[in-house]
């Protein structure tokens, strides 16, 4: 692929490039890369298999650029749009800044620039990838996307039907926003999306743009989960944010603060979408760690009875908010989670987003469960137990796992981390595996008190809290 990026390039400056970095690309399935030349001066190469993607980006860039809108500027592309080059705007991002000093006047500068963004005239809308507009099949697309890869995943049993007939009711909300407040929606607002360069904004990534209400944006910058806003401050942002739309229009469009929460629970469930395929799927770690974010603002909504009118969604949202599951773990202690797991189920999520542990797979040794005796008992129960001891192989694959994890959560607890993950699989998560984790976890929180010790039998649905002030 480098090949491609020099030889653009070279069509370009007339020369080879000194050196070709690749850039973190966080969620996106394109690639980036900083090109030097000789005297360390860069420009950015985007590379890229979709035409109609690379295109859209193109595209707008080229617009937005011609009407005075911070955005890289387009140095060049090949023949096919696979690779193109822009401005090197640098690194800092404006989540990056958050927290600071600065933060507050950088925010109120990006919220009245994506006012003049989403008002510029003369889009070409036919350019923007998927989808041109904002319409019922792209809300459905965005809700089934949380339904089958977020919902699936953390709710066992819900009414489908009935789900859709709420799906139905969000989307004729979402499309009943009035036409003056329609315009370029940006669909990916975030702070993370902003590139600070002189004190000033600059957009990136807005390649899956489209015509639509332009409240949805707001919503998304200002309830990224990360970003995690006070309400107090969400309401001085948008109070501004109006008045500059409004500005923008030469008309009055406070009317759209009273849809803000309607976007919020269509965002939030999009979003919610996304971390179920990016983190639960893909067990990529700043997707996983954004959830228990993410469900927070769901749960706010739940109290403000925005969700009412959707009963099936409201059950199923009470269900998430209400599962232990992906609660995050408020303790700068050492929180080793020992998981009994089913090989046919899939491993354990990890969602401290860490990604260390260890995995260890018990189906080696003699399973109770093929013995009609043991079936329908665990490795809690005194038969099976005693199956598994007599034997005398599980006491030998115990020690032999113990000396991996003992040396690790040692060096764990020196170093201040926070998490790690211990899990024990067999064929059903029921015996070997049980009996295993259950040993594992007291046997952890005997020898090393200052940790705290979560042990969950998954497939029992049994969690137990070790520390050195239980009894073991």
């Amino acid at each position: 692929m480098t090949s491609a990026i020099k030889d653009i390039y070279d069509n370009i400056f007339g020369s080879d490039p000194s050196s070709i970095e690749e850039i973190a690309a966080g969620g996106s399935n394109r690639k980036y890369y900083r090109v030097f030349d000789s005297l360390g001066k860069s420009v950015i190469a985007t590379v890229g298999n979709s035409y109609e993607e690379n295109n859209a980006f193109i595209e707008l860039a080229k617009h937005f650029y011609t009407h005075d809108v911070n955005v890289p500027k387009i140095i060049g592309c090949n023949e096919s749009k696979s690779v193109y080059l822009q401005e090197d705007l640098g690194d800092t991002s404006l989540f990056s800044i958050l927290g600071t000093d600065v933060a507050s006047d950088l925010i109120a500068k990006t919220i009245s620039a994506l006012a003049r963004l989403q008002t510029i005239p003369g889009i070409n809308y036919s350019v923007c990838y998927p989808e041109a507009k904002f319409d019922r099949k792209l809300i459905m697309w965005d809700l089934n996307y949380f339904k089958y890869c977020f919902l699936k995943i953390a709710v066992e049993n819900f009414n489908e039907s009935n789900l859709e007939v709420d799906f139905s009711r969000l989307a004729d909300k979402l499309l009943s926003t009035p036409e003056n407040l329609w315009g370029f929606m940006y669909r990916d607002c975030q702070s993370r999306n902003v590139i600070i360069k002189g004190e000033k904004p600059y957009w990136i990534d807005f390649q899956g743009g489209r015509y639509g209400p332009c409240i949805y944006d707001i919503v998304s910058f200002l309830w990224q989960a990360k970003a995690d806003f006070s309400d107090s401050f969400r309401d001085e942002i948008i109070d501004l944010y109006i008045e500059e739309f409004s500005k923008q229009r030469n008309s009055d469009c406070s009317g759209m603060r009273t849809l803000i929460p309607v976007f919020v629970l269509f965002r939030t469930l999009q979003v919610l979408g996304a971390y179920g395929f990016r983190g639960l799927m893909q067990h990529k770690a700043h997707f996983i760690q954004s959830i228990p974010l993410a469900i927070s603002n769901l749960a706010k909504l739940l109290k403000q009875g925005i969700i009412d009118e959707y009963p099936c969604l409201k059950s199923a949202i009470n269900t998430i908010i209400e599962s232990n599951r992906f609660k995050k773990e408020e303790s700068s202690a050492l929180t080793v989670e020992v998981f009994s797991f089913s090989y046919k189920k899939g491993y354990p999520d990890d969602f401290s987003g860490n990604g260390g542990g260890f995995m260890f797979d018990c189906r080696a040794m003699h399973n109770p469960g093929r013995y009609a005796e043991y079936k329908s008992l665990t490795g809690l129960d005194a038969p099976v137990i005693d199956f598994l001891e007599e034997r005398g192989e599980i006491q030998v694959f115990l020690k032999n796992a113990w000396s991996l994890t003992d040396p690790a959560i040692e060096r764990y607890l020196q170093r201040g981390f926070t998490n790690i993950q211990i899990g024990f699989g067999c064929t059903g998560g029921q015996h070997r595996s049980v009996y295993s984790a259950e040993n594992t976890a007291k046997h952890i929180a005997e020898k090393y008190p200052n940790a705290i010790v979560k042990l969950i039998h998954r497939e029992q649905g049994i969690t137990k809290l070790f520390n050195h002030t239980d009894s073991l």
